[in-house]
């Protein structure tokens, strides 16, 4: 595996705490609980995990819109979280991002050449005829015509507006791209085409991707890695093919006897126990103690970590009864 170009040590970010006008403390919600992964210079690094989880807090916080309570967060060795504060715009010719709904995403009132200038003028500092040379490449780049420019959101389809997406991160020559759901609000025709412009794209301008995503088909068909979360924790990292093929969490195994396919009848009964644990009042142990069917009375007051085997391939697990190949 290559250099890391973006490392997360020991990362958590809590909302609330304190102490209230009387001094007695304030309630605090561990929304990212102790992080630590390196993502690779030219990799494709899935995010899964059902709602709650963590995933978008975690995105913020890579792309400056956030920092972390504890923790650092590095980008090719720069601290973010003073990029951010010092030199935003330094950070975002950086670090992009590409949002859920591609049309929200995008200024109903301003054309789409105004949408892919801004950056251009802001963050490269182009003059007229450069702008204009680059707007074409960019537009040509995710297969769109250059007659589109003129033109406003709304006269786009949601896969035309998520490439208008693509286009406008790419806008600002980053190394690192974060995609949050990118393709969740599009038909699968549509979803497959966006796919394909994201790996044709990653191979041409030499991209990293983060990819966030509930879609665990998508994520296997263009993830490297995949790091699964669960109630703000990292409890599963390793190789796309290991994690599909031997999921060691019970709580990833969960997520893939959960997914939808053809054919094939869900049996994971619904009861008060599929509820995340109450954010507010964390169990001591386990967070997926009470949904388990591994779980021991350890489980209940030990809290497990990632295991000790830190090499960079290795396939991880937090788990204190995990799946073992065989």
């Amino acid at each position: 595996m290559s250099e890391a170009l973006l490392h997360l040590d020991k990362v958590e970010r809590r909302f609330g705490g304190g102490k209230s006008l009387l001094g007695k403390p304030k309630p605090a919600v561990h929304a990212v609980q102790g992080i630590d992964i390196k993502v690779s210079d030219g990799e494709t690094l899935g995010i899964v995990g059902e709602s709650g989880c963590g995933k978008s807090t975690l995105a913020r916080m890579i792309v400056g819109l956030d920092v972390p309570t504890s923790g650092t967060i590095t980008f090719a060795g720069t601290d973010l979280a003073g990029m951010a504060k010092k030199d935003h715009k330094r950070l975002a010719q950086k670090i992009q991002y590409v949002f859920q709904d591609p049309v929200a995403s995008l200024n109903p009132r301003k054309t789409i050449r105004q949408i892919l200038e801004a950056p251009l003028i802001q963050l490269r500092d182009l003059d007229r005829s450069m702008r204009q040379a680059r707007l074409e490449e960019l537009l040509q780049a995710v297969n769109l015509a250059p007659e589109f420019l003129d033109r406003y959101p709304h006269e786009f389809s949601g896969g035309q507006a998520q490439r208008i997406g693509i286009a406008r991160a790419l806008a600002a020559d980053p190394e690192l791209i974060v995609l949050d759901e990118p393709v969740s609000a599009l038909d699968v025709s549509v979803q497959a085409q966006v796919l394909n412009i994201l790996d044709d794209l990653k191979r041409q301008f030499g991209l990293t991707y983060l990819f966030i995503s509930h879609d665990l088909s998508v994520v296997e068909s263009i993830c490297d890695r995949v790091m699964v979360m669960y109630f703000g924790s990292l409890v599963e990292i390793g190789r796309t093919e290991d994690v599909f093929r031997n999921p060691r969490h019970p709580y990833t195994r969960l997520l893939l006897q959960s997914a939808p396919a053809p054919g094939r009848k869900v049996l994971i009964s619904e009861d008060a126990n599929t509820e995340l644990p109450d954010p507010f009042h964390p169990p001591v142990g386990c967070a997926f103690y009470a949904r388990c069917d591994r779980r021991s009375d350890q489980c209940k007051s030990v809290r497990p970590i990632l295991d000790d085997n830190k090499a960079e391939e290795t396939h991880r697990s937090a788990c204190l009864h995990p799946f073992l190949a065989g």
